[in-house]
């Protein structure tokens, strides 16, 4: 279980003139108090940890959060940011004594330039929602994670979120041009702008990720692109997890970047095609997503390739879809792999961490045996070409010591992923998930500088704190508490 700091006597206590204030700032609904209204912000997509806030607020406008800052700032009062709650690490975690922000409501496109292929979104549009627009022009917003039918541009932001084609495009951070950001004080800000590589210090590339602790985001300006000719999907199924670790290897290794390299071993295979009817092999113990783009003549030669690298690991059965239905079926089933893996168990963690490719085999034959060492079943789906792990560990949130085991096979897990090479995250972010286990992978002194950095933008720690950082040996957040 987690440690949060304790509340802040002086903010309970002025509880009712703390959100009366906050009722002048955003009259009629724009703020929540009562308990059933604010039980579904108590918690977001880590539901095993639950907290209710002092207040949920719902600004429609830049100005709005601005003022609502200023006020948390001068009363000294937490302030946790929040899209649509999907993050998986406990990101959007409240506190007891904060104001849960809630950006749900900032849900315009403001601009789309085609000609400089770029949208101005606000923060509350969903990933998908980008897409949705612009798509009947030819074009599309790259980073696609599996909740990108809900998550906000926002949080992506704020998590750096990636997505099953983020191995060609690349992440969140790379399909960024600019920001407008509130500082905790209430100052606007916009940082970068409609062109790449603005001048100065790299302050996208520091906000992006940041996960709430240095400023809000209220304005984005992503990238956008052409939607390609075509593209298809092929599956590649294997007798063994290793074996179809080191095809993956083998394939990055090759030189050749499909759009999409996505891994799932039986149980989610199972559960996945048990709700998409996909036509997943059953009698497979770990399968392979892969996906080309561009003309015919390139999907057909980059597929070739492909399937000449998995026949090198006597693949149980090699197909490539040949209709644009039938490489919608096979990703409906890998986009909906968390729900469908709910069939199975109704309670699981979805860990994140990131290993080198060539470290798949050795990692994956780790956790099934530690699969079998804490007796806690474990389903593999995850962006195999960027490494980027997603085991869901199942347990009974009925029973506290199935859920202890949980969490401290998640822990070996991630340690395992630095052991290895890697790193705690791929793209959920710490949030308070990894919070304690940030020095197996940082030392003192690197944790301090980042302390330093979150100090300067966030003096008093009011913007999401008690996440991303160890609570022990924390002076700062102490005091605050």
């Amino acid at each position: 279980m987690i440690d949060l700091p304790a509340p802040k006597p002086d903010v309970m206590a002025r509880r009712e003139e703390l959100l009366a204030g906050l009722r002048a700032l955003l009259p009629g609904d724009g703020v929540i108090t009562e308990p059933a209204r604010v039980k579904p912000y108590e918690t977001d997509g880590l539901s095993a940890y639950r907290q209710p806030p002092l207040a949920v607020a719902l600004p429609r406008t830049t100005e709005e959060v601005a003022a609502i800052l200023a006020f948390c700032h001068r009363n000294g009062v937490r302030v946790v940011p929040r899209g649509a709650g999907t993050s998986l690490s406990g990101g959007a975690l409240p506190l007891a004594d904060s104001v849960v922000l809630g950006l749900m409501r900032m849900n315009r496109i403001i601009e789309v330039d085609y000609a400089n292929r770029l949208a101005v979104v606000e923060a509350g549009v969903t990933n998908l929602g980008i897409t949705n627009h612009i798509a009947a022009d030819g074009f599309f917003y790259a980073p696609d994670p599996s909740s990108q039918l809900a998550c906000m541009i926002g949080g992506n932001v704020g998590m750096n979120s990636g997505g099953a084609h983020c191995l060609k495009y690349g992440v969140t951070a790379n399909n960024l041009l600019g920001l407008k950001i509130v500082t905790v004080e209430g100052e606007i800000v916009d940082i970068g702008g409609r062109h790449l590589d603005a001048a100065g210090y790299d302050w996208l590339g520091l906000l992006t990720g940041s996960e709430g602790q240095l400023a809000v985001v209220t304005e984005v300006t992503v990238r956008i692109l052409h939607a390609p000719e075509g593209q298809r999907a092929m599956l590649a199924a294997f007798k063994g997890t290793e074996i179809a670790g080191a095809a993956v290897d083998a394939i990055i290794g090759s030189g050749i970047i499909p759009v999409a390299l996505e891994f799932m071993d039986r149980p989610c295979i199972h559960a996945c095609e048990a709700f998409a009817h996909a036509g997943y092999p059953l009698d497979a113990e770990a399968m392979l997503i892969i996906e080309v783009e561009g003309s015919v003549e390139e999907q057909d030669m980059l597929l070739g390739k492909l399937k000449e690298i998995c026949s090198r690991f006597d693949p149980i059965s090699l197909k490539v879809a040949q209709t644009v239905e039938e490489s919608l079926a096979i990703w409906k089933g890998r986009k909906g792999a968390f729900g469908a893996v709910g069939r199975i168990s109704p309670d699981y963690l979805c860990m994140d961490g990131t290993i080198p490719t060539g470290e798949l085999p050795h990692v994956l034959r780790r956790i099934g045996e530690m699969s079998a060492e804490y007796g806690l079943q474990v389903a593999n789906v995850f962006h195999a070409g960027d490494g980027n792990l997603h085991p869901l560990i199942m347990f009974d949130a009925n029973d506290a010591e199935s859920f202890r085991r949980a969490e401290a096979f998640g822990a070996d897990i991630l340690k395992l992923c630095v052991e290895v090479g890697g790193c705690l995250t791929g793209e959920h972010g710490v949030g308070v998930e990894k919070r304690d286990l940030m020095p197996v992978q940082f030392t003192p002194f690197e944790l301090d500088q980042m302390r330093a950095l979150k100090s300067a933008f966030d003096p008093q720690w009011l913007l999401n704190p008690a996440k991303v950082f160890p609570l022990a040996g924390n002076p700062v957040l102490r005091q605050a508490a």
